[in-house]
């Protein structure tokens, strides 16, 4: 069991994640978490109003039962197989986190300043979560997929489209972590 308790090297998650890849690519499918929000809208409706959400989503819903399957094992995963929640992160970066107020940084795998109920007393993390929710959400549409999809999908299928939005994301979250994240806390 020991092998299921820690975190799996490169060279075994990532030839597995390849396999589901080509497993996905030879049925005809793509890969890809955000492309469910399109789904659950039109599962509710969302069609009678909008045009964008009026189409045959059952074509989707193997999708959703790889939503769900993601977030059945992450909470297997979390609270079955993990002794320590604990995120291995540099000292020198609990330091830097701990001067910008986040006491919890290497102590818990969520900063428990933004993801704890009492937060949500905070007008701050209101605004910030809502202000991140919106801009994740339009980046998401406007980018034709999330990272998972771009990086994973997309990237293993050679599109150029997504090969420039990885390196979006990746410019974004440098600036995000070195400019915008210090003047927000």
């Amino acid at each position: 069991m020991d092998i299921i308790f820690q975190p799996w090297p490169w060279y075994i998650s990532g030839p597995l994640i390849a396999i589901g890849m080509f497993l996905l690519l030879l049925a005809g499918k793509t890969f890809g978490m955000s492309s469910n929000l399109k789904t659950m809208c039109s599962i509710l409706g969302a069609g009678k109003k909008v045009k964008f959400f009026q189409y045959d989503w059952t074509a989707y819903k193997w999708n959703l039962v790889v939503v769900l399957g993601t977030i059945i094992g992450g909470f297997i995963a979390a609270n079955l197989l993990s002794s320590n929640l604990n995120v291995n992160i540099s000292p020198a970066s609990v330091a830097e986190l701990n001067s910008l107020g986040f006491k919890s940084a290497g102590k818990a795998y969520l900063p428990t300043e933004l993801f704890n109920l009492s937060a949500l007393k905070d007008i701050k993390t209101l605004i910030i979560l809502a202000i991140g929710g919106v801009l994740i959400g339009f980046g998401t549409r406007y980018a034709g997929g999330c990272t998972s999809g771009h990086a994973i999908t997309g990237l293993s299928n050679l599109q150029l489209p997504s090969l420039i939005a990885v390196i979006g994301f990746f410019v974004g979250g440098l600036i995000m972590i070195n400019l915008i994240f210090p003047l927000i806390f």
